[in-house]
């Protein structure tokens, strides 16, 4: 076969595999337009696309991902170029992060100063406690010496009197010594002799009425070593309520808790029961039934401590309360100590008793003279309430958020913030209304 016939056989059988990759190209072509609901082009038409263009169809559902177009060199440096920090912004961030440094180092210097000022500063108060204390111990020592030398005075004045009486009663024993030899020699002379030493009698010398009054002052005795003991219960009560009162807390009765029958004083820490209701408009956390007030301020951590004045109202209930305590109405839900959320110690019938949770024991050791204030100390973070005698610092009651055998909890520690809280009570008809409450100012022993 000659070249030219060669060539034409290989041009003849390259056209018939393009028209046959043409036709499977349509074919699959068209059956994508069918599913898709889409014209299928021809199948000579897609050819020339292929054959001309060689374009390759993108497939939606394909999974491969497409690459964009290299860049050039040229621009991949300028990009990279620009991404780098300029020297004017490296110098401008160096100058930040040193003042950063600067500002950091002031701070901790200024952190290791307090740290130091605070050892100084707890130095300088242990001193003045000491100072304060020595002060005391000076005017115990003091007072201690003039008490013994009014005694040693005593002694003394005494044993001068006893001393004079003393001084006379020998003088008659020198006298009735004399008399005797006296009279022994005139028994051993002659009759005459001893009429003359019976002559000479000597009267009998009796006891002085005021001799025995010279004694030492013992009622007087008496009387200091009563005073010694109430003051030294009182210095004790002092010292152990000053204690608490590093804890004090600033108290004020919120007056729309008060009960309509409650007049509360200007300053906002006195209570008074009146007769007549209020005319002023109802408000949620107002109790409408029972003569109940609460503090405008809560304890949610720490330790707290207030006083209340009762000695001016003849039944009352003091005590603390959650603020979900209830408002409305007359049921035990409402009043102080006949539910979970409420403690109390109140005097009714001249009898303290302490209340929680419908429950109550009576307060042991009060005195027989009538409380004139009570104490009221909170731990909340450990679940403890105490109630004190403010005056002798006795403790009335305690309490506990854990079980215990009266007063049964179920929780360990206090479950909501706790709000002081006081009410009236009903006297027996021979007694008077109850007539005044007050919080205490503790800014000062």
């Amino acid at each position: 076969m000659s070249g030219r016939g060669l060539t034409c056989l290989l041009f003849s059988s390259e056209m018939a595999e393009k028209e046959a990759l043409s036709v499977g190209n349509g074919q699959s072509t068209q059956a994508q337009s069918v599913q898709s609901g889409l014209p299928a082009p021809s199948a000579g038409a897609h050819g020339v696309i292929q054959e001309g263009l060689s374009f390759t169809p993108l497939d939606s559902n394909s999974d491969r991902v497409v690459q964009p177009f290299p860049r050039s060199p040229k621009l991949q440096k300028k990009i990279a170029k620009a991404a780098q920090p300029s020297q004017e912004q490296l110098s401008r961030r160096l100058e930040e992060l040193q003042a950063e440094r600067c500002k950091t180092e002031a701070h901790i210097q200024s952190l290791k100063k307090r740290k130091a000022d605070l050892s100084r500063s707890t130095d300088v108060m242990k001193q003045q406690v000491r100072e304060r204390f020595e002060a005391m111990r000076v005017i115990l020592k003091r007072d201690e010496q003039a008490v013994l030398d009014s005694l040693e005075l005593d002694l003394r004045q005494t044993r001068t009197r006893l001393d004079q009486v003393l001084k006379g009663w020998k003088q008659h024993q020198d006298q009735v010594s004399k008399s005797i030899s006296s009279t022994q020699a005139a028994l051993s002379k002659s009759p005459e002799a001893d009429r003359e030493g019976h002559s000479e009698n000597l009267s009998s010398k009796k006891p002085e009425a005021s001799e025995k009054e010279i004694r030492l002052n013992e009622e007087r005795f008496e009387r200091l070593l009563k005073t010694l003991s109430s003051i030294s219960k009182s210095l004790k009560a002092q010292l152990q309520r000053k204690t608490l009162l590093l804890d004090c807390l600033p108290m004020v009765i919120d007056r729309q808790t008060c009960h309509g029958q409650i007049v509360v004083t200007s300053e906002g820490h006195g209570m008074t029961f009146s007769g007549s209701v209020r005319s002023v408009p109802e408000h949620p956390l107002q109790f409408d039934r029972v003569c109940c007030a609460l503090g405008s301020s809560h304890v949610t951590a720490g330790q707290s401590y207030w006083e209340v004045e009762v000695r001016c109202c003849s039944a009352w209930a003091v005590g603390v309360a959650y603020g979900s305590l209830e408002r409305k109405g007359r049921d035990k839900g409402a009043k102080l100590g006949r539910n979970r959320n409420s403690w109390c110690v109140e005097l009714r019938n001249g009898q303290l008793s302490a209340w929680h949770n419908d429950r109550s024991v009576a307060c042991q050791g009060v005195g027989q003279t009538p409380l004139g204030r009570v104490g009221v100390w909170v731990n909340y973070d450990k679940g403890q309430l105490m109630f004190y005698d403010a005056e002798s610092m006795f403790v009335l009651q305690r309490f506990s958020a854990a079980v215990t055998s009266v007063f049964d909890r179920a929780h360990h520690q206090f479950t909501e913030p706790l709000y002081p809280a006081m009410r009236f009570l009903r006297p027996p008809e021979s007694q008077t209304w109850p007539n005044h409450l007050q919080l205490c100012h503790l800014n000062t022993p």
